[in-house]
């Protein structure tokens, strides 16, 4: 999404643009696919940064405005309602933030004004150019100069690390500002035909304004010659010779790629990898009694985010998301079927070393297991189940191709997109901006930086 949205603000200023995808779709991990007559989002359980129709801050407005999009080429319903359930206490919240407030008060007495002290000392995104010192203190460690109850630390945590951190245990402040504005002050939303609309509107436009998109065009190699990038080798020889280079394919993916570059240091790839196992009922949601939109749940005394060293999954904490419980317009009424989405943490490395037949095999087992913890934050919708899928970290290597499979991918992020190469540069996940609204920015903020001030 960050090279498409590239490709449409750079084509706006008559720039010929071909971007170059190696999957034979569109969207990398924010995709979709089709299995037994059923569409199926890659990715998506809600967009963050929600904003309403008209509002003129924020990053959703920031692209709409950038990109010359009508609201309603989004047209975002707006979530029921979210909860971070640890043993013996939950946090419910909404997109607005009065609700977390609220609820922090109440059940945090004594943490209510570290509480409004910690929203006031977040960063702008303005400030997200790593030119702070701030922005890369460990967020632990600034949420204790406010906050002294651990336990509320990681709730409040919890869903930021899930939606869009790529650091094992802490996180980055900078990346914790964003985070908490994305989640928390603006809050979640979803197209009621999914992401599919979102990538349909975004190749509509690219391709309206003459840029061309190649799918099944993986790049092999970025040719350099006297210290400049002069081209690209797709994976079937054919060479492609260009002025600047965008690449949302990750910071060592992209290295790993320059001709003019022998080894790369892989250890600072990111490690954290997900499997999602999607359930299809035959009621919805709210008629077995589940209304929340996202649940963020935690079995254990304290948070732990870190990929699982000694076994496939860990399902001590994980995320339960209905695309079905939105606030979707009442012409386009209720999602034909009822769906529920568990997300939990997983090895990459475990699951691509299994064969086949115990790939499949062991599929079928972490599915039980993740909804086997996901009911005790829920309830048991297990008779309701007519059809599964699961993803595992192999399907996301092939979606995203980066290393480990990493949703978020490397830890350290290169906030100004530079690379070693002056007319190479880095949008999308590993440039700093995740989630479909910040992968939107990312592509327009390293265009605009980097394309249009030459």
């Amino acid at each position: 999404m960050s090279g498409l949205a590239a490709g449409i603000r750079l084509a706006h200023f008559d720039q010929r643009v071909c971007i170059l995808e190696r999957h034979y779709t569109i969207g990398g991990l924010n995709s979709f696919y089709r299995m037994g007559g059923r569409d199926y989002d890659v990715g998506l359980h809600a967009m963050t940064n929600f904003a309403r129709k008209g509002d003129k801050k924020g990053p959703l407005a920031k692209l709409i405005r950038q990109l010359r999009f009508r609201w309603d080429d989004f047209k975002l319903a707006e979530q029921n309602g979210s909860s971070i359930r640890f043993p013996g206490m939950s946090l419910d919240f909404d997109n607005d933030i009065t609700q977390l407030e609220n609820e922090i008060a109440e059940k945090f007495p004594g943490q209510i004004d570290g509480f409004r002290s910690l929203c006031g000392s977040l960063l702008d995104y303005s400030d997200m150019d790593g030119g702070d010192p701030l922005f890369m203190r460990s967020a632990r460690e600034v949420m204790a100069t406010h906050l002294s109850d651990p336990l509320l630390i990681d709730m409040l945590l919890c869903p930021l690390m899930w939606y869009g951190n790529a650091r094992e245990n802490d996180m980055d402040f900078g990346q914790f500002c964003i985070m908490f504005r994305a989640c928390y002050l603006e809050g979640f939303g979803r197209p009621f035909k999914g992401v599919r609309l979102i990538l349909k509107n975004l190749v509509r436009k690219f391709r309206g304004l003459g840029g061309e998109l190649k799918l099944r065009s993986g790049v092999s190699k970025i040719h350099v010659d006297n210290g400049h990038a002069v081209g690209v080798v797709l994976d079937d020889g054919t060479v492609i010779e260009g002025k600047r280079i965008l690449s949302s394919a990750g910071n060592i993916e992209t290295l790993r790629m320059c001709d003019d570059i022998s080894e790369v240091d892989v250890a600072r790839a990111g490690k954290l990898s997900f499997i999602e196992s999607i359930s299809v009922l035959d009621k919805l949601p709210k008629d077995i009694g589940f209304d929340r939109t996202i649940v963020f749940y935690n079995d254990s005394e304290r948070f732990h985010w870190e990929r699982p060293e000694d076994r496939l999954c860990d399902v001590r904490t994980g995320v339960i998301c209905s695309p079905n419980n939105y606030v979707y317009d009442a012409e386009e009424g209720e999602l034909p079927e009822g769906v529920i989405r568990i997300t939990t943490l997983a090895n990459h490395d475990h699951w691509c070393a299994l064969p086949e037949a115990k790939y499949r095999a062991e599929k079928v087992i972490q599915y039980d297991a993740a909804i086997e913890s996901a009911v005790r934050f829920m309830p048991d919708f297990r008779r309701h189940v007519v059809d599964t899928d699961v993803f595992t970290p192999k399907t996301i290597r092939r979606f995203t191709w980066h290393d480990n499979g990493a949703v978020y991918g490397a830890p350290d992020k290169q906030l100004d997109g530079t690379t070693h190469l002056p007319n190479v540069f880095l949008c999308g996940t590993d440039q700093g901006f995740v989630g479909i609204v910040g992968a939107i920015v990312s592509g327009i903020s390293m265009a605009n930086r980097h394309c249009l001030q030459v």
